[in-house]
C-alpha cells in the first residue's frame, strides 16, 4: 500500500469534518472534506498578510452590560486556562442537576463575558456559530469581509474563509470563540492550522474533549446567585427586595432549578407584567403535575414559555405563528427575508418580531436582520400535539418556507451557504407519521446538490436520507426519482467512508435500476459503476472488476468509444486491474485512455495529466522504472507550468517522482527532492495536514532505506503520535504509519518493540477492515515475519526479512 499522493482521485487532499490549511505567500489555500483547491489572488494574499485589525475589532452577538452573577469563579478559572493553555471548551456538567444536554446553563454568556472583560487584551475577537461545520465556514468567512471588504464582497465562501485563515496565520494574538460545538473533532484542525491565538469553545457535550482542549464544566447556579438574578431582573436592579419577596423568589428559583435561562425568561415576564413571585408559583403550581423537587426540568421550562406564550398571543397572535415555524429551522442566523412569505407585509413582520423581542424569546443580530431562538424554546415548542392536519404548530409553515428559499434558480452561494442550516434543520426534525411531500423532498435534493457541487458530498447523508423517506412515501419505492435518490445517498456514504452501509445502498438500487429503467440505461450505467468503486474500496476486487468490464462494455456500446463516461470508466477499470495486481491489462488501458484524452481534450488538460501519471505509476509499479520516471518528470514540468509549482496535484507528481526515484536506487536525488516536498507541504498546507503527514513519512521511509535508521524512527514516530491526534486510532493512515514504525524498529534490531506494533495493528485492521482485506493480509505476513526473525534470533540463526509493502 502507498502512503504518499496518489493520482486521479487521490492526489494531495485535505481530510477531516471541516479541515482547511492555507499557505503562505503562494496565493493556494485547501479545505478539507474533498481537498477543494482555493487560488487566491495575489493581491488578496498580500492584504491579508498587510490588513491591520482595528483596536477592539470584533463580532460580539451582545453586550457585556446585561445581569451577570454568580460566574465570578468560572470567569477566572477561564482566563487561567486559557492564558496556560491557548485552548479551553465550557462544557456541561453530566450528572442529575444538569439539563440532560439541553441549553440554558449559560454557557454562551460566559463566553460572551469573558471576550468582553479581557477584549482589550487580543488584536481580535471573533464570534463563530459552531453549530454545524458550514456554519463556522460562514462564520470565518464573514472575518474577511470585515477586514479586506475590497476583495471579499466579491469573493465565494470558500475564497473568504481561506482569506481569513490566511490572515490568522499571519496576525497572531486573536481570540476564537467557537458557539455551540456540536462535535467536538470539528475543532481539530483549527487548533492545528491556528497554534497563535487563543481558542474558546461552548458545547452541550461533555465528551470528546479529552484530546481536543482542557475542559471547564459549568454547573447550574447556586442557589443564592440565582435569587440574585431573578430578583434583579424581576424588580430592576435599583431596587431593594423585601424579605419577603426575596424569600418569594428563593422559592420560584428553587421550582425553575437554578437554570440561568429559565430564571432570565421568568424575570422577564415577572418585570414586562408587574405579576410578583409568589403569584408566578401560584400559576406554575396549577399547570404542574410535579410536587416541588420532583420538577422535570424540561416541563419546568415548558410550563414558564406557555405563560409566555399566552402574553405574547394576547399581544401579537402573528408572533406565535412565526415563533413556531421558528421552532423548525436552526436556533441562529434566521434571515427575516425568509420569514417573508409567513407576513409578507414589513411593517407587521417587524411588530410580530419585536413583540417576541421584548419577551426575550428571541434575539437580534447587529444589524437586525437576522433571528435567533434558544434552541430550548425550540425543543418546547416542537413537542405541541399535532393538529388536525396532522403536522405540529409550525412544522408545516416552516416546510413551506424552505420551499419558497430554494425553489429560485439563482440563488447564489451567499444565499445557500444561509439557507443550509435551516433546510438541514428541517430535515432532521421531521416528526414521526409526519405527512410526506414532494416539494419538501426536493428542497432537501436541491440543497444537497449545492453541498456536493461545493465539493461537500460527505456532509450530505442527512438530506439525502430525509429526501429519500418522502421519495418512497410520496412515489413509491421503485419510482426513477426514488431510485436516484437513493443511488445518490449511497454515494454520499461512500464519500464519508461508511462503506457497508453505502454498499447495501448501491446493491439494493442496482437490481431495481435494471428492472425499472432498464440494464443499458445511463442511470443503471451509473449504478453499476457505483456500486463497483464502493466493492473496490473496500477491498472486494473480483466483484468490483466483473462490474466494472461489464459497464466499459455497455458504455461502448450505447455511448460510444469516446464518451466521457466511457473514458472514466475505462479508467476506473485500469485502476481496479492494477489494485488486483493485473499490470498488464491495467497498463494497457492507461495506456489507451490517455491516447484518447491527447486526442479529445488536448496534452496539457488537468484530466491529460492526471492519466499521464496513472499511467507512470502503473509503469512503475511494474518495475518498469525507464518508462516511468521520464513521464513522471514530463507530469511534473506540465503540472508545474499548468497549475502552478505548489498546486496540490504538483505536489503530489513530485512526490510520485521521489519515489520512483528512491526505487531505482537513486537516493541523492529522491531525498532532497522528499524533503522539498514536505517543506511545500508544511508551508501551503500547515504541519499536521494528512497530506503533510504522508509526505513525512515518505521522507521516513527515504531515510531508512538510505541506513539513516534514527532519522527515519523519530519521523515515523512523530508521523504516528501526529495521525493518531488528527486521523484517530484505527484510520487506515494511523494503521500504515503503525506498522511502518513497526519495520523500523525490526530494521533496527528490536524485534520486541517490532512484534507489539504488528500485533496491535493486525487486530485493528481485522477489526476494521476484516480478516481477507488485503492490508489485513499483508500485517498478517509482515507479523509471521518478525516472528520468525525472533524465534532465528534465539536460536542463534540468520532469519530472512520481510520486505516493507505497506509504506
Amino acid at each position: 500500500m502507498t502512503d504518499g499522493a496518489v493520482a486521479e482521485g487521490g492526489g494531495l487532499q485535505a481530510t477531516g469534518s471541516r479541515s482547511m490549511a492555507v499557505g503562505g505567500d503562494v496565493g493556494v489555500a485547501i479545505t478539507g472534506d474533498g481537498a477543494r483547491v482555493v487560488v487566491l489572488p495575489a493581491e488578496a494574499v498580500r492584504w491579508a498578510r498587510e490588513a491591520e485589525a482595528p483596536p477592539g475589532a470584533g463580532n460580539l452577538p451582545g453586550s457585556a452590560s446585561g445581569v451577570f452573577v454568580g460566574r465570578q469563579d468560572e470567569l477566572a478559572e477561564l482566563r487561567r486556562l486559557l492564558a496556560a493553555e491557548g485552548e479551553a471548551a465550557v462544557t456541561q456538567v453530566s450528572g442529575a442537576r444538569a439539563i440532560h444536554g439541553l441549553g440554558g446553563i449559560g454557557k454562551s454568556t460566559l463566553a460572551l463575558h469573558y471576550a468582553h472583560t479581557y477584549r482589550r487584551r487580543y488584536t481580535l475577537v471573533w464570534w463563530v456559530n459552531a453549530a454545524s461545520t458550514e456554519q463556522i465556514v460562514t462564520s470565518l468567512a464573514a472575518l474577511a469581509v470585515r477586514l479586506c471588504p475590497q476583495w471579499a464582497a466579491s469573493a465565494g465562501v470558500q475564497e473568504r474563509t481561506a482569506w481569513a485563515m490566511l490572515w490568522l496565520q499571519w496576525h497572531p494574538g486573536w481570540l476564537l470563540v467557537f458557539d455551540n460545538v456540536e462535535d467536538p473533532a470539528d475543532m481539530r484542525h483549527y487548533l492545528g492550522t491556528l497554534p497563535d491565538g487563543h481558542h474558546l469553545a461552548t458545547s452541550r457535550t461533555a465528551t470528546g474533549w479529552h484530546t481536543i482542549a482542557p475542559t471547564m464544566p459549568l454547573g447550574l447556579l447556586d442557589a443564592e446567585a440565582a435569587v440574585d438574578l431573578l430578583c434583579t431582573l424581576a424588580f430592576g436592579a435599583e431596587h431593594v427586595p423585601t424579605p419577603a419577596q426575596r424569600g418569594d423568589a428563593a422559592a420560584l428559583a428553587a421550582d425553575l432549578g437554578y437554570l440561568p435561562l429559565a430564571l432570565e425568561q421568568a424575570g422577564a415576564y415577572l418585570f414586562e407584567t408587574g405579576t410578583s413571585p409568589a403569584d408566578y408559583r401560584e400559576m406554575l403550581g396549577r399547570v404542574m403535575d410535579a410536587a416541588a423537587g420532583g420538577i422535570d426540568p424540561e416541563r419546568t421550562i415548558a410550563r414558564i414559555w406557555h405563560r409566555t406564550l399566552i402574553a405574547v398571543e394576547r399581544h401579537n397572535p402573528q408572533a406565535v405563528t412565526l415563533l413556531n415555524a421558528m421552532a423548525w429551522l436552526a436556533p441562529e442566523g434566521i434571515p427575516r427575508t425568509l420569514l417573508a412569505p409567513l407576513c409578507p407585509d414589513p411593517l407587521a413582520l417587524g411588530e410580530a418580531l419585536g413583540t417576541l423581542y421584548a419577551y426575550n424569546m428571541i434575539a437580534y443580530s447587529a444589524d437586525r436582520q437576522n433571528i435567533s431562538v434558544h434552541g430550548l424554546v425550540q425543543t418546547v415548542l416542537r413537542h405541541q400535539p399535532a393538529g388536525s392536519d396532522s403536522y405540529p404548530p409550525g412544522r408545516r409553515d416552516a416546510e413551506h418556507l424552505i420551499q419558497h428559499a430554494t425553489s429560485g434558480k439563482d440563488t447564489d452561494t451567499s444565499q445557500w451557504e444561509q439557507l443550509l442550516p435551516h433546510v438541514i434543520a428541517v430535515a432532521d426534525s421531521t416528526p414521526p407519521h409526519s405527512p410526506a411531500s414532494i416539494d419538501t423532498a426536493d428542497a432537501y435534493h436541491a440543497a444537497a446538490q449545492y453541498l456536493d457541487g461545493q465539493g461537500r458530498d460527505a456532509h450530505t447523508i442527512r438530506l439525502r436520507t430525509a429526501a429519500l423517506a418522502q421519495y418512497e412515501q410520496v412515489l413509491g419505492d421503485t419510482h426513477p426519482q426514488t431510485l436516484a435518490s437513493r443511488d445518490r445517498l449511497a454515494s454520499a456514504y461512500k464519500e464519508a467512508g461508511n462503506l457497508g452501509r453505502a454498499i447495501s445502498l448501491f446493491e439494493a438500487a442496482l437490481p431495481q435500476c435494471e428492472q425499472v429503467l432498464g440494464g443499458t440505461h445511463h442511470e443503471t450505467l451509473a449504478s453499476r459503476n457505483n456500486l463497483a468503486g464502493a466493492y473496490q474500496e473496500a477491498g472486494d476486487l473480483a466483484r468490483a472488476i466483473s462490474l466494472y468490464e461489464t459497464t466499459l462494455a455497455q458504455c461502448e456500446q450505447v455511448l460510444g468509444d469516446t464518451h466521457p463516461d466511457t473514458l472514466i470508466s475505462r479508467n476506473n477499470l485500469a485502476y481496479a486491474y492494477q489494485a488486483a495486481g493485473d499490470l498488464g491489462r491495467a497498463i494497457s488501458l492507461f495506456e489507451a485512455a490517455l491516447a484518447q484524452r491527447e486526442q479529445i481534450l488536448g496534452g496539457t488538460h488537468p484530466d491529460t495529466l492526471a492519466s499521464r501519471n496513472s499511467l507512470a505509476r502503473a509503469y512503475q509499479e511494474a518495475g518498469d522504472l525507464g518508462r516511468a520516471i521520464p513521464l513522471h518528470e514530463a507530469t511534473l514540468a506540465q503540472r508545474e507550468q499548468v497549475l502552478g509549482g505548489t498546486h496540490p496535484r504538483t505536489l503530489a507528481s513530485r512526490s510520485n517522482l521521489a519515489r520512483a526515484y528512491q526505487e531505482a536506487g537513486d537516493l541523492g536525488r529522491a531525498i532532497p527532492l522528499h524533503e522539498a516536498t514536505l517543506a511545500q507541504c508544511e508551508q501551503v498546507l500547515g504541519d499536521i495536514h494528512p497530506d503533510t503527514l504522508a509526505s513525512r513519512n515518505n521522507v521516513a521511509y527515504a531515510y531508512q532505506a538510505a541506513g539513516n535508521l534514527e532519522g527515519a524512527i523519530s519521523l515515523f514516530e512523530a508521523t504516528l503520535a501526529q495521525r493518531e491526534q488528527v486521523l484517530g486510532d484505527t484510520h487506515p493512515d494511523t494503521l500504515i504509519s503503525r506498522n511502518n514504525l513497526a519495520y523500523a524498529y525490526q530494521a533496527a534490531g528490536n524485534l520486541e518493540g517490532a512484534i507489539s506494533l504488528f500485533e496491535a495493528t493486525l487486530a485493528q485492521r481485522e477489526q476494521v477492515l476484516g480478516g481477507t482485506h488485503p492490508d489485513t493480509l499483508i500485517s498478517r505476513k509482515a507479523l509471521a515475519y518478525a516472528r520468525q526473525a525472533a524465534q532465528a534470533v534465539q536460536q542463534g540463526s540468520t532469519a530472512t526479512s520481510a520486505t516493507d509493502p505497506d509504506q
